[in-house]
């Protein structure tokens, strides 16, 4: 029923039917952060692009705060085009394309330009081509920071701390196994979800960067911050193939570069936003702590074990880690 009623809603969108190299095009996106939100504004950036370059004739409207659902229900609603763009965290994906697995392995990004190299490069494209069998088209990869521990009661000093927390985490087996490695109990939920969660025990921490701390107030009511730094999983942008196969082959182009070309506006208000939140943050006295990464990261052999198994994803994992 559900994908029934998402395919006759996806007849009414502003797309139309058949050729639209001369009609006006409005793209709805979708993305669960708020408005001034980097990745917002980075699809706001890449529409004024498209706008620019085809005279008004293409645009998209950015809906933001979840309006549309969760990440997990918009990455359907965009696969059977009811929804035309979405902006999405790689773990979300990963039950869908096995290559985002590998992007979000704990540890695995030794820096931001690490990450950078990875996603700018072959390798990157090549993990944007798999969405397209899933009725998607990647566009482009934004940044997602950092992500580190932050819990209500107890503070996470050292790995023995996790033991037993209920933490939240996104809707993936990998994550699940993540925090079951470090010895946490896994709870998985929306976005959303997390704050009411915290505050009334359902959880005991949650993972997330500083911006998306700060941004969704979640340093109210979980005031302590561990910076293990244990993922540089990044976000991803994409298409329904359905909207892409109804564009011409110049406004596919049009719009490819637009969004690879957004991609150096949204690290520009990363950048900035996440020395804002930071700062925020530490302001309101929150107990920041800084933890020997070195036994978190060594108690994620058994993820690897059990994530990278293949021949195609233990290459692939490989020609990330031989990035210099």
């Amino acid at each position: 029923m559900k994908i029934a009623k998402s395919l006759c809603l996806a007849l009414g969108l502003t797309l139309g039917t058949g050729t639209l190299h001369a009609q006006e095009i409005t793209l709805r996106s979708a993305d669960i952060h708020p408005d001034g939100y980097p990745t917002v504004e980075a699809v706001k950036y890449m529409g004024e692009l498209l706008s620019q370059r085809t005279n008004g004739r293409i645009k998209i409207e950015v809906t933001n705060n979840a309006a549309l659902g969760t990440e997990k229900d918009t990455i359907e609603q965009t696969r059977f085009g009811v929804i035309d763009m979405n902006r999405v965290n790689a773990a979300p994906f990963n039950n869908l394309v096995p290559q985002t697995v590998v992007l979000g392995l704990p540890f695995l990004f030794r820096s931001t330009e690490h990450m950078h190299k990875t996603v700018d490069g072959p390798i990157g494209d090549e993990v944007l081509a798999a969405f397209e069998p899933h009725g998607l088209i990647g566009l482009a990869f934004y940044d997602s920071g950092a992500r580190s521990f932050y819990s209500t009661k107890k503070p996470i000093e050292k790995l023995e701390d996790l033991k037993g927390m209920k933490v939240r985490v996104q809707q993936s087996d990998l994550w699940i196994a993540m925090m079951e490695a470090f010895g946490a109990n896994a709870t998985p939920m929306p976005f959303g979800e997390v704050y009411s969660s915290l505050e009334t025990g359902v959880v005991d921490a949650a993972e997330n960067n500083w911006p998306s701390y700060e941004s969704s107030r979640h340093f109210e009511v979980a005031k302590n911050y561990t910076l293990t730094e244990h993922s540089l999983n990044p976000e991803i942008l994409v298409i329904s193939k359905i909207s892409w196969d109804k564009l011409s082959a110049d406004d596919q182009k049009v719009l490819k570069d637009a969004a690879k070309e957004s991609v150096a506006k949204m690290r520009e208000l990363w950048t900035a936003r996440e020395k804002a939140s930071e700062e925020k943050v530490r302001a309101s006295g929150v107990n920041v702590i800084t933890p020997d990464k070195a036994e978190f990261s060594a108690a994620m052999k058994p993820v690897y074990d059990r994530f990278v198994t293949d021949p195609q994803m233990k290459d692939l994992l490989e020609r990330i880690r031989a990035i210099n």
